[in-house]
């Protein structure tokens, strides 16, 4: 309906898995790294989440593209199967032949002999199997441990069977059961898909836009793409949603470029329904819902296919008006809203830390009511995350004068779930408000909800979905590095560091003590290739700061963490 208008080939932002709208951001082309080094190393599971539309099935399909030709692939995306359903869809994917069944249908014994029998023969022909599973959380667990069992199959050197397992994120919590630890334990890789960040998201939009034919006037200018983040929480899938929708408002309106009136109009339009991101200021909403709920109705009598699209925009246009603040206040009241409810709906500010709440393990959470104004303070907030590690700096820049103590500071990119896997309190970035960014410390983690302080006031728990609404993408945490510390280790560096490096990964997987001196040399370097993607972190065999780190933790060496 506005491919025309905008000049465009074709709708730029459809959510249907284009080829041509191929677009790799780091995260994914670590996520297609593990997936890789999983495959290349023998072992048995591979471990692939994210949130939905993150890009799971974009990197499955660049994977699926990559694999060595000498590597059979199968590929269920419906698991939700019982055991003999799964060995009978293995068996189809692979086109293994099944012994006609003695009595009725084959059994359990009857498929996994089959499989095994094919197996063996791949691998006297050179021959490698990949099982790829998609939307694994909806396994069972039964089910589960019958692909463990599947995967008993090994020569000296490799598993004959590979299995990826591709879900959402509370296919990490399944495999943390007891029941299922024997798997986990063979989960040579693992990576969890995060969101996009806003240069990403911007970057995205621009590619999408190029491919689709766009060559005069961008629809989205450089200036929205805060907003387009903000109001996605970074999700491809969603950044679709909403752009398409602006384009469409855009044209309704007869408008050259997408306005930030418009971003947000249509942002009530397709996450009607959903938790609005802080600070987003959509609509109110009564206006939403009833909106929502009245233009589908009239379209629908009277017009059909695009133009249904259409009449929505202009009703919307008319009858959706943004409460004011004191509106959204009074709604929220009545609603008996507590604090995390209004933090969600962005009507309230994080708390501050009370003096003295410090200790090595974190800060206790509190319930405190928010306070209106968040640190603005970056340098107040890095010296007051240096004092959970007994360091006081109190003037000059907070990194040089803790690096002096061999306090080093980490400044990095990455989302809630990093931020989990880093486990260390950690100063966040917020976009609360976009002239002046705000800083408060992450304390503690949980599976729902977050401790958040700024400097000099309370804690403040509030929800992952608020806090992830309001965080801007970047952090600082602090760690401790070795005296002999470079920027990073790659192969061919020597010295202490190096030794430290080598002592410690032996130790962890029971080798004897290493020669000092020696370089990091291919052994090594495989060596810790292997520590890096078990652990989730980039599997790059350079080591930088997130590895040090998570080879302190595992060294028992108290630090603080987040609760």
């Amino acid at each position: 309906m506005y491919t025309h208008y905008f000049n465009l080939k074709q709708p730029p932002f459809s959510i249907a898995p284009d080829p041509r709208y191929l677009f790799m951001s780091e995260r994914h082309r670590e996520a297609l790294a593990h997936l890789l080094y999983g495959i290349g190393s023998g072992g048995g599971f591979v471990l692939l989440t994210g949130e939905i539309g993150a890009g799971k099935t974009t990197v499955c399909r660049c994977f699926m593209e990559q694999i060595p030709e000498n590597c059979k692939l199968g590929y269920i995306f419906n698991p939700k199967l019982s055991v003999e359903e799964l060995l009978l869809s293995i068996c189809d994917e692979f086109g293994i032949v099944l012994p006609p069944p003695v009595a009725g249908a084959v059994s359990v014994k009857g498929y996994v002999d089959a499989i095994n029998a094919y197996l063996l023969a791949s691998h006297a022909q050179a021959r490698n199997n990949v099982l790829i599973i998609d939307e694994a959380q909806n396994l069972s667990a039964e089910v589960l441990e019958q692909l463990r069992l599947l995967t008993n199959l090994e020569t000296s050197e490799r598993k004959l069977l590979q299995i990826i397992l591709i879900g959402q994120p509370e296919l990490r919590g399944m495999l943390a059961r007891p029941e299922l630890e024997q798997l986990a334990q063979r989960v040579i890789a693992r990576y969890h898909l995060g969101s996009l960040s806003e240069t990403e998201t911007g970057t995205y939009i621009e590619h999408r836009l190029a491919v689709a034919g766009a060559t005069a006037i961008a629809p989205f200018p450089r200036k929205l793409m805060g907003l387009v983040h903000k109001l996605t929480k970074g999700v491809p899938r969603r950044i679709n949603l909403l752009c398409d929708r602006a384009l469409l408002g855009a044209y309704v309106e007869n408008q050259p470029q997408v306005t930030r009136t418009i971003l947000k109009r249509a942002a009530s339009e397709v996450f009607a329904g959903q938790a609005a991101p802080a600070g987003a200021d959509v609509r109110g909403a009564d206006a939403a819902n009833g909106a929502a709920a009245r233009w589908p109705l009239v379209a629908a009598g009277v017009l059909g296919g695009v133009a249904i699209s259409a009449l929505a925009w202009q009703l919307l246009s008319r009858e959706a008006r943004p409460m004011v603040p004191g509106a959204q206040a009074a709604a929220a009241a009545t609603a008996g809203a507590g604090p995390t409810g209004a933090l969600a709906a962005g009507a309230s500010k994080a708390g501050v830390l009370a003096p003295g709440a410090a200790s090595a393990g974190g800060l206790a959470a509190g319930t405190a009511p928010v306070a209106s104004q968040p640190g603005r303070d970056s340098a107040a907030a890095l010296r007051q995350l240096a004092g959970l590690w007994g360091l006081t700096l109190v003037d000059g820049e907070p990194c040089a004068t803790a690096a002096r103590a061999n306090l080093r500071c980490l400044q990095a990119k990455g989302g809630i779930e990093d931020l989990r896997l880093l486990d260390r309190p950690a100063m966040l970035k917020l976009h609360d408000d976009p002239a002046a960014p705000n800083y408060v410390l992450l304390t503690a983690l949980d599976a729902g909800a977050a401790t958040i302080v700024s400097a000099g006031g309370k804690p403040q728990t509030i929800s992952l979905e608020a806090l992830s609404a309001r965080y801007d993408g970047e952090y600082t945490t602090y760690w401790r590095a070795p005296r002999a510390w470079r920027d990073e280790v790659r192969s061919g560096d020597r010295g202490p560091d190096v030794d430290w490096l080598a002592k410690r990964l032996s130790q962890i997987y029971d080798l004897p003590k290493p020669q000092e001196n020696q370089p990091l040399d291919a052994t090594l370097r495989k060596r810790l290739t292997e520590f890096q993607a078990t652990q989730e972190l980039k599997a790059d065999g350079v080591a930088g700061p997130k590895t040090f780190i998570r080879l302190y933790q595992l060294g028992g060496v108290q630090e603080p963490r987040l609760r």
